[in-house]
């Protein structure tokens, strides 16, 4: 846990961030996490936070970012949301994390057989589930396919190869759409990177 030591979290770097949740997801997938204190952790983290990374995460109930990265009570803005689509809400949040608080990493983190992409893939009209959806869209077409392939959420390679695209998508579109970031991005303040977490085995694949 890195909020309740100052030198550490004055010491972090994109890097070195990128580093700590790598080594995280391989406590997990190899079922070596480490012992916490949760109850403590939660003392220590009552007078301030010092998260050191950001996850744009599905709100999959797989796929819980401080689970699969190892990660305690005040070490990263977990930001979820199906399909790890943004907004200017989301991207706001991302800027209060980065430019207040301090956090040196952005990661975009999609998953396997995910649930949102199978739906936009299908089509799925439900509420206001149908406008959220449809931000994915742009993810499927830009997803090639030779001339015949199903493009629905039957075909559990294409559901993946859309939701790899989306994240690359979505990292583009946080530079974009966010001047705040991408300056700090140019200036090598943090790194915006890309993940997918496969279900199966609980690997991170940066």
């Amino acid at each position: 846990m890195l909020t309740e030591n100052a030198a550490s979290y004055s010491e972090m770097t994109p890097h070195l961030a990128i580093e700590i949740l790598k080594e995280g997801n391989k406590r997990f997938a190899d079922k070596k996490m480490l012992e916490r204190d949760l109850p403590t952790e939660v003392k220590l983290t009552s007078n301030g936070q010092h998260p050191f990374a950001v996850v744009l995460n599905c709100m999959d109930s797989r796929v819980p970012a401080e689970l699969i990265f190892d990660q305690g009570i005040g070490d990263i803005f977990n930001t979820r949301i199906a399909g790890n689509i943004i907004n200017d809400d989301i991207i706001g949040s991302m800027e209060f994390a980065c430019k207040i608080a301090g956090a040196k990493l952005i990661i975009v983190l999609g998953h396997t057989s995910c649930g949102a992409v199978k739906g936009a893939c299908d089509r799925v009209k439900l509420g206001k589930l149908t406008g959220l959806l449809k931000k994915l869209e742009p993810a499927i077409i830009t997803t090639i396919t030779p001339k015949g392939t199903d493009r629905s959420s039957e075909n559990n390679e294409f559901v993946n190869r859309v939701a790899q695209k989306n994240v690359e998508l979505t990292i583009e579109n946080i530079k974009n759409q966010s001047p705040v970031l991408n300056m700090m991005i140019e200036n090598h303040e943090i790194k915006l990177v890309g993940a997918i977490y496969d279900i199966s085995n609980g690997v991170v694949e940066f």
